[in-house]
C-alpha cells in the first residue's frame, strides 16, 4: 500500500458483505467512517477485526508502533513487505496476533512525468 488511499464505499453496505451484524443508519456513521478521498498515514480509518469470535467494524489510527517500544517517539511505520513481515521485529507479533482488514479500494500512487513534476494518479479496481 502506499502513503494515501481512498475508501468510496458506504459502511451499510459492508456490514452484509462482511457479515458484521449490525445495521446503522447513515447519519449514525462517524466521519472517519464514511467515504472519504484523501485518507493519509496517522488519521483514523475503518478496518474490519476478530474480536469475540465475530467479525467487528473498527475505527483505528494507521500506523504501527511496536507494543514494545519503550523510548523515545518511534517512526510510525505504514508499510511492510509481505515477503518478510514474520521476520522482522516490528511486524512480526502483530501480523501474528493483531491482524485487521483495512477497507479501501483505491490508493494513490506519484509518478514523474517526462518534465520531472510529480503527478498523482488513483488505481483502483474497475467496477464489476
Amino acid at each position: 500500500m502506499c502513503g494515501r488511499f481512498v475508501l468510496r464505499v458506504i459502511l451499510s453496505n459492508l456490514a452484509g458483505a462482511f457479515s458484521l451484524g449490525f445495521e446503522v443508519a447513515e447519519s449514525d456513521v462517524p466521519v472517519q467512517a464514511r467515504p472519504r478521498f484523501n485518507i493519509a498515514p496517522t488519521q483514523m480509518i475503518s478496518v474490519i477485526r476478530m474480536a469475540g469470535g465475530a467479525r467487528r467494524h473498527s475505527l483505528l489510527r494507521w500506523g504501527l508502533i511496536p507494543h514494545w517500544w519503550k523510548q523515545g517517539r518511534p517512526k510510525i511505520q505504514i508499510n511492510a513487505r509481505s515477503e518478510t513481515l514474520l521476520e522482522k521485529p516490528y511486524f512480526r507479533d502483530a501480523v501474528r496476533e493483531r491482524r485487521c482488514l483495512v477497507l479501501a479500494d483505491g490508493f494513490y500512487e506519484w509518478k514523474r512525468d517526462v518534465n520531472g513534476k510529480a503527478v498523482q494518479a488513483l488505481l483502483h479496481r474497475a467496477c464489476g
